[in-house]
């Protein structure tokens, strides 16, 4: 039934908690963990002061999120999981929702920070525009 599962990740213990699920939804099913990191780059604003420095922290939170894939990546193999990783820049729901489809993935396994009242509407709610935009099931992880 489900042949990819695409797990967006933010580098986070909560983030992460998704991923003995997604292993074991994936290892039931046979299928491929797909993880997607959208790394957080400066405000643009700022990146229009100083070039030089801007795409000088543009290249280490690049750095950082490949290392940090690659991190986990060899893990979730280390346990017999067939996996891959992607890097994606841009507006994170839209990017969630732009690689499943790209990749044809079968589910979205993410976890979320269960925010509520005025954090969820200053904040927003990436599993929840997800959830609403996605055309694939969602599996949301709950923090507790």
């Amino acid at each position: 039934m489900y042949k990819k599962i695409l797990v967006p990740l933010d580098g986070s213990p909560l983030a992460e908690a998704v991923l003995p699920h997604a292993q074991a939804l994936a290892k039931s099913e046979g299928a491929e963990i797909v993880l997607l990191r959208v790394p957080l780059t400066p405000n643009i604003e700022f990146l229009s002061r100083n070039p030089a420095i801007a795409e000088k922290m543009i290249e280490d939170v690049e750095k950082q999120t490949e290392g940090y894939l690659e991190s986990e990546v060899e893990m979730l193999k280390k346990s017999g999981a067939k996996v891959s990783s992607i890097m994606r820049e841009g507006s994170i729901p839209e990017t969630i929702l732009a690689v499943a489809d790209e990749t044809h993935a079968d589910v979205i396994a993410m976890s979320t920070h269960g925010r509520s009242g005025i954090q969820r509407w200053l904040m927003g709610s990436v599993a929840d525009r997800v959830v609403h935009h996605a055309h694939i099931p969602v599996m949301l992880i709950h923090p507790n």
